[in-house]
């Protein structure tokens, strides 16, 4: 098989990616280890910065994002005495919407086959070759057989554990990585939120987060140490905690439900560099992980696939050189700015094991500052809602 981009991962950036180089009149193939039906059963954040929503409108795939998604006009800190209200809409001009990113990912997957784009599921064995020329290709095995696609450009969106950033060469690569001491639990559960906006709580405790997917679907977090079990945490002893973390105003609020899911998911920041060799270029977590305060994850990826399809359709349509040299620069500082933004964040709100006095009298200082300070709030509104592309 030969086609113009061969995309790797089937998530919502490969699709993305996917149907943007579509409409664009660009011939590209998906390729996904995994099953359809188990790709939509991954249970993913759903805040949506303007990018997101923006590329969607775009393709014209956004009609139940406007129908079903929550828009978000702010958010709280809670600092265990008080909701700090970060008014973005006020602030900034801008929302942001609650769509889950499984819902995200079906909108894209139907839209495929009447938009030509062709996704293979079930695939093993996945190998990138000569990426760091200009015909670098394929190969992958289906049902036993071996099978070759030749291209011009593969854009790797198969995530942290994918092939694709494995492909380039050590020599090359930088790292960077902060793993956290901790893991968030979850729960997500068939009941009314108990706040109509996001409350991240910073808590004696440990931290706790409030969040939703619907009107009638919330989401609810805490931060435990990654020696936890989740078969330790009954549906009890998890709404018990997040009723003593929130804090007695949301507590109040809280509708109980029995789990449709539950998880622990640790917390790392992870940076690589460059995320374009060759003919390859790196898109969402294959290149990056940001801890989920701050919602960044999906949206990151997003603005990665929206550079990455001006650039390959720059090349195509104009012979454009430049902006695939310069995919990776402009890519990282977007990068860079999410990844400061989410880890300051997640310093604010979480209590290590390794804080004292000092870093808790400074957690406090912070929280006041932010309370007081409209300057403040606007700094953490504009990241919140999405920094420019």
């Amino acid at each position: 098989m030969r086609t113009q981009v061969a995309i790797i991962g089937a998530g919502p950036a490969g699709l993305l990616l996917g149907h943007l180089l579509r409409a664009e009149g660009i011939d590209c193939v998906v390729l996904e280890r995994q099953t359809g039906d188990y790709v939509l059963g991954r249970i993913r954040a759903g805040v949506l910065e303007q990018v997101t929503v923006g590329l969607m409108e775009r393709l014209g795939l956004d009609a139940r994002l406007k129908a079903e998604g929550l828009v978000e006009e702010g958010f709280n800190l809670a600092d265990g005495e008080r909701l700090i209200r970060i008014d973005v809409a006020g602030l900034t001009g801008k929302t942001v919407v609650v769509y889950g990113q499984t819902e995200i990912t079906r909108d894209l997957m139907d839209a495929a086959p009447s938009r030509g784009l062709e996704v293979i599921y079930g695939v093993d064995d996945v190998a990138l070759h000569d990426i760091e020329s200009e015909a670098p290709y394929v190969t992958y095995r289906k049902d036993g057989t071996e099978h070759r696609i030749d291209a011009r450009f593969i854009a790797g969106c198969d995530g942290f554990h994918g092939p694709s950033r494995k492909a380039i060469p050590a020599s090359v690569a930088r790292e960077y990585e902060r793993v956290y001491p901790f893991g968030w639990l979850g729960i997500l559960a068939d009941v009314p939120p108990c706040n109509h906006e996001l409350i991240y709580a910073n808590h004696e405790r440990g931290f706790a987060l409030a969040s939703m997917r619907s009107h009638t679907r919330s989401r609810y977090y805490v931060d435990v140490p990654l020696t936890e079990k989740i078969e330790d945490w009954s549906d009890e002893r998890i709404w018990d905690e997040l009723a003593i973390r929130l804090g007695p105003d949301a507590a109040a609020h809280i509708t109980r439900g029995p789990a449709i899911e539950k998880s622990i998911a640790p917390l790392r920041s992870y940076v690589f560099e460059p995320m374009r060799y060759g003919s390859l270029l790196l898109c969402g977590d294959a290149a990056h992980i940001v801890p989920p305060t701050g919602a960044k994850g999906l949206n990151l990826a997003a603005s990665d696939v929206h550079y990455a399809a001006e650039a390959l359709t720059g090349f195509f349509r104009r012979s454009d050189r430049d902006a695939v040299a310069g995919y990776s620069a402009k890519a990282l500082a977007r990068v860079w700015k999410a990844e400061r933004f989410s880890w300051s964040l997640t310093k604010l709100m979480h209590r290590f094991p390794d804080d004292g006095p000092f870093e808790r009298a400074m957690q406090v200082a912070e929280l006041d500052y932010i309370a007081s300070s409209k300057a403040a709030q606007t700094s953490i509104a504009e990241n919140y809602v999405g920094l420019p592309v």
